[in-house]
């Protein structure tokens, strides 16, 4: 049935294709406007919606860049304000959206700033840092960003596509051709070197664009509430809490741990309700087990911290499994150099 849906959504897609073919042939031609700045900003995008690990690459390129002053420019999906806001320490999902937060709550050192307008956000932010990172961006041409990091899940790579709302694609795949560097997300290790001739003959790559792939590494289980990191999963059943594009890595890493998973999976993004919670915190008091715990995502956990949820939860064992995205061997220099080049070269002479 979902698939006949899909075949119904035809039409659909191919009207939206000519839309966005048309728009970004106006930002070609230079009839739309696009703003270049005079220092480096990254883009780290994907072209179809949710789940391809923007967030850890954004951490990632975070911790390559220490030695610069950065901000963090996201929109801000899932707010309920608008405008251009800087995280403080009075900032909540709410107000600047759950990926700003956990941002703001790991790097100190980075300005986290959130505008749906990113050329006026890049102009508030500009003189004070040496450089910008621009999350979920590759669709925003406004701007003319100096590299765009495109990324890609593997297993998706591996499957045909389509665009909105048949697929899940946000514009023509072809349109990786504006990439300065391809990210592999989500791949096994090692990949397949059949898969990666395949991935390669896919995304048909100039000498000066790279690809490089991916993996999940995940951290330890940190509380949420308490000063707690480290805590086991093995032999416990877990009750996962998610509001993620895709759980399904996190699923297999899990069940290679817990022979018992009991799953409450939201949409991304999804604003959790008390009756969520409820729902979970009651399943969880009437399991027998006394061996048992709550797991959530990092991401989601910034949502649970707000004064409406927090305090259901405050008595229960309850973690976030932190991820990084581990680069392959092989790919780890080339892809490390490719940005410090870029930011050491287009960086403002003082």
């Amino acid at each position: 049935m979902i698939n006949i849906l899909r075949y119904l959504l035809f039409p659909i897609s191919i009207f939206y294709g000519i839309i966005t073919l048309l728009r970004n042939k106006l930002y070609d031609w230079g009839i739309f406007k696009s703003t270049k700045f005079d220092l480096p900003i990254i883009c780290i995008g994907n072209l179809a919606i949710g789940g391809a690990g923007k967030t850890p690459t954004t951490e990632y390129l975070v911790k390559l860049l220490t030695e610069y002053k950065i901000a963090i420019l996201s929109r801000g999906y899932g707010r309920k304000t608008k405008g251009f806001i800087v995280a403080n320490e009075n900032a909540t999902s709410q107000t600047i959206g759950d990926e700003p937060m956990q941002y703001y709550h790991k790097f100190k050192q980075v300005t986290v700033a959130v505008c749906e307008d990113r050329v006026h956000g890049i102009n508030r932010l500009k003189d004070d840092h040496d450089l910008i990172l621009l999350d979920d961006a590759y669709q925003h041409r406004a701007v003319k960003a100096g590299f765009n990091i495109l990324l890609f899940e593997f297993d998706k790579l591996l499957k045909w596509q389509f665009l909105l709302p048949m697929g899940n694609l946000r514009e023509a795949f072809s349109n990786y051709n504006r990439a300065n560097a391809v990210l592999v997300t989500k791949s096994p290790v090692p990949v397949n070197i059949v898969d990666q001739i395949n991935i390669r003959k896919k995304i048909d790559l100039t000498i000066e664009q790279k690809i490089s792939f991916s993996s999940i590494k995940y951290g330890q289980l940190i509380s949420l509430f308490a000063k707690e990191i480290g805590a086991e999963i093995n032999g416990k059943v877990v009750f996962l809490l998610t509001g993620i594009a895709n759980p399904k890595p996190l699923l297999m890493y899990l069940n290679a741990l817990s022979g018992s998973i009991i799953k409450f999976e939201y949409p991304d993004h999804h604003k959790f309700t008390k009756a969520n919670i409820e729902d979970l915190v009651s399943a969880f008091n009437e399991h027998p087990s006394k061996e048992k715990i709550i797991i959530t995502t990092e991401k989601d956990s910034k949502r649970l911290l707000d004064d409406n949820l927090k305090d259901l939860l405050l008595d229960l064992p309850i973690f976030y499994l932190p991820i990084e995205i581990e680069l392959a061997t092989k790919d780890k220099f080339t892809f490390d150099k490719n940005i410090l080049d870029y930011v050491a070269h287009a960086k403002r002479i003082s």
